[in-house]
């Protein structure tokens, strides 16, 4: 009797696999071991899994800090050559700059300025959803809070900082720091509205004004090295220095970061199974390996991308040896 594949043995193939992750290539990967699954028990293990993505938490619990920053993004896993795929819809790409087909995904990440570990998710199927990018948000930092913690800061880009948002963030007693758009209607002056970007800019500051629909925040303008503009906003109003909330701010990077090791690392774009349950199953593997190796990188200090390669020059090793 063939042994059954499971989870752990699919993880070991996601981070050991160089570019292949299909059924077929798994089988093959372990045709030289005792009793190697078929492709096919394979991909009847994909479908058949219920991994849901507060699983994840039992996987990160022990490690994660509860007190840094929570940082909320999305990111749309590649899809394009999969029309008749269950979970892809068309979804505006950040990098592409444009609407491709394509899975996205809904990323709560938790650091502490070194880690890089998340620690729930969601599946955004398209605008025919009942359930928003901001609902999936909104119900994250729910169970974020029920799981206890306690965060410096809620980070996100503008497309985040609905007044929805920050009041949600703000009635559970956190702090936020947010990128908002530049037409967002400020005041300095009692009832004389004006956009954030026509304020006067002329110095690096920060600047305390009452957004329009919330209240009192601290605002400033950051100016980066290629031109780009951006305008950050904190209900945290002790922040008065420029540079303390640009440096926080920063850490909102990480999240980016951590799209980029995923999708390079794990294969988490690269399941070809058309079937959603078998898609969902990949998703929750590669978040697992990619956490795994986060551990490593924590523990090492060998980043994600050196603990893969040392992995696949093992294969090359053994080729001329």
């Amino acid at each position: 009797m063939k042994n059954k594949f499971n989870l752990e043995t699919y993880i070991a193939f996601l981070t050991a696999n160089g570019n292949r992750y299909s059924s077929v290539e798994a089988s093959k990967a372990l045709n030289k071991t005792q009793d190697a699954p078929a492709h096919d028990s394979i991909s009847r293990w994909l479908s058949s899994e219920e991994y849901k993505p507060t699983n994840l938490w039992q996987h990160v619990r022990s490690q994660v800090a509860m007190d840094g920053n929570l940082i909320v993004d999305d990111t749309v896993l590649d899809k394009r050559w999969s029309p008749k795929n269950e979970l892809v819809h068309y979804h505006w790409s950040g990098n592409e700059h444009r609407t491709i087909r394509g899975i996205a995904l809904v990323n709560l990440l938790a650091t502490d300025g070194e880690q890089c570990l998340p620690v729930d998710y969601r599946i955004y199927e398209g605008a025919e959803s009942k359930t928003t990018k901001n609902d999936h948000f909104q119900k994250m930092l729910d169970i974020a809070e029920k799981r206890g913690f306690k965060p410096q800061y809620v980070l996100s880009d503008a497309w985040y900082s609905s007044l929805d948002n920050m009041k949600n963030i703000m009635k559970r007693g956190w702090k936020f720091i947010m990128g908002i758009k530049e037409n967002r209607m400020v005041n300095e002056i009692q009832g004389n509205y004006v956009a954030v970007s026509a304020l006067d800019w002329t110095k690096k500051q920060v600047r305390k004004v009452w957004l329009k629909g919330f209240g009192f925040v601290m605002v400033a303008r950051i100016v980066f090295k290629n031109g780009d503009v951006r305008y950050l906003a904190t209900n945290d109003l002790t922040v008065t220095d420029y540079e303390k909330l640009s440096d926080e701010s920063k850490q909102r990077w990480i999240i980016e970061e951590f799209h980029r090791g995923i999708k390079q690392t794990t294969g988490i774009e690269k399941c070809y199974s058309v079937l959603k349950k078998s898609q969902l199953t990949h998703i929750f593997a590669c978040f697992i390996a990619f956490v795994r190796m986060e551990f490593e990188r924590l523990k090492t200090k060998i980043s994600w991308y050196e603990q893969k390669a040392q992995k696949i020059r093992l294969g090359v090793i053994q080729a001329f040896a």
